[in-house]
């Protein structure tokens, strides 16, 4: 399997077709050789994508993610057990974002940065890459079941590179290599500081909507882990301010430490989740 994703997602990168890269729905331009839309959503799925927000324009994504649909009905194929994100991001610049969230799921508080380092130029650099960095911190623990807990065993760190290339007009895809720590780890021995390889993809099938996937591999996780690597597939959908993901997935974390460390479904055993992302412009 993670050959198959590997072959996938790496391939598109060694090609360098000279094809017109966007056409005037499905572009922004800074000049007339730079192409900066190979994906419509700040997420693929789980993982970052290169999309900023532009300069003073603020854009909420509000994000649900509901229980396994393994357990049937009994949960309402899950909805009985969702959790939510709400994150507003702020374009300080084109170049530079800004973001605050609050997730449902372990009751967490992030801040984070985004930042465009290069882009992807017609018969020029051949890649968009972005900055990512976030600070978190987890206020679900429990100071009566950890009696020594300070409030540093509460925060996690994520920095990410996310490297896309727009192959053509329909086809674009996405390397993220990840680094993320947590002062505080649930599994005995995993080491806090963790490291992972991302790989995602979009395919556009009409004007308006896309096909999204993405995998987490993660390079070091400890032997007795329960947890999966994440693999997500979902659908855009684009309508006028907004873009509206619908997708499944192994994981129901939200957050890069979350998502890459605690996955705990499994596509084969039918345990996944599915959930959405709407982001709305202001």
């Amino acid at each position: 399997m993670k050959n198959i994703l590997l072959t996938f997602f790496c391939l598109p990168f060694l090609m360098f077709s000279q094809e017109d890269l966007l056409n005037e729905i499905d572009t922004g331009e800074t000049g007339s050789q730079q192409a900066t839309a190979a994906f419509k959503g700040l997420k693929i799925v789980n993982f970052e994508s290169t999309k900023l927000v532009a300069e003073k324009e603020l854009t909420l994504v509000v994000s649900h993610r509901f229980g396994s649909l393994k357990d049937g009905i009994d949960t309402f194929f899950g909805l009985d057990e969702a959790v939510t994100r709400l994150n507003f991001v702020y374009g300080i610049s084109d170049a530079i974002n800004i973001g605050v969230s609050r997730s449902s799921f372990l009751k967490i508080y992030e801040a984070s940065l985004k930042y465009r380092l290069l882009s992807q130029e017609e018969n020029g650099f051949p890649f968009t890459v972005v900055g990512f960095n976030s600070i978190l911190v987890n206020t679900a623990l429990d100071k009566e079941d950890l009696p020594l807990l300070e409030f540093v065993d509460r925060l996690g760190y994520t920095a990410q590179l996310l490297i896309s290339r727009k192959i053509n007009t329909n086809f674009s895809v996405e390397l993220a290599p990840t680094f993320f720590h947590d002062n505080y780890v649930s599994v005995n021995e995993q080491d806090n500081s963790q490291f992972a390889l991302g790989f995602g993809g979009r395919y556009k099938l009409g004007k308006r909507w896309s096909v999204n996937a993405d995998y987490g591999w993660h390079l070091n996780r400890a032997d007795n882990s329960p947890f999966k690597n994440p693999l997500s597939i979902g659908i855009d959908v684009e309508t006028g301010g907004h873009v509206f993901q619908m997708h499944f997935s192994n994981a129901q974390a939200m957050n890069a430490n979350g998502f890459l460390s605690q996955a705990g479904g499994d596509w084969g055993d039918g345990d996944i989740f599915f959930g959405f992302n709407l982001s709305r412009r202001f």
